[in-house]
């Protein structure tokens, strides 16, 4: 268990900040399979709809540092492509 009062809060720091990346994560996580499933369905207009919610979603994560950067331009050129098969 942490003595100092420095241990303590970075203590409740990596709580909260586990908590934020968490529901981040989460959320693309949901969107990422949202897209998926309109890719599924053949639906161009939904796929590309939850493609850009999807991007602007990773983007932000990676911004924030939840998600590497690279990791989420490969997420984003995966899902660009599997669009691109809808056209």
């Amino acid at each position: 268990m942490a003595h100092t009062q420095s241990a303590k809060k970075r203590i409740r720091q990596t709580i909260a900040r586990t908590a934020v990346n968490r529901a981040t994560m989460s959320r693309v996580r949901t969107l990422r399979k949202k897209f998926a499933a309109a890719v599924t369905e053949g639906n161009k207009e939904a796929a590309s709809a939850a493609y850009n919610t999807f991007a602007s979603a990773i983007d932000k994560a990676a911004k924030k540092g939840t998600v590497p950067a690279n990791r989420a331009a490969n997420y984003k050129s995966k899902a660009a492509k599997a669009l691109a098969t809808l056209a």
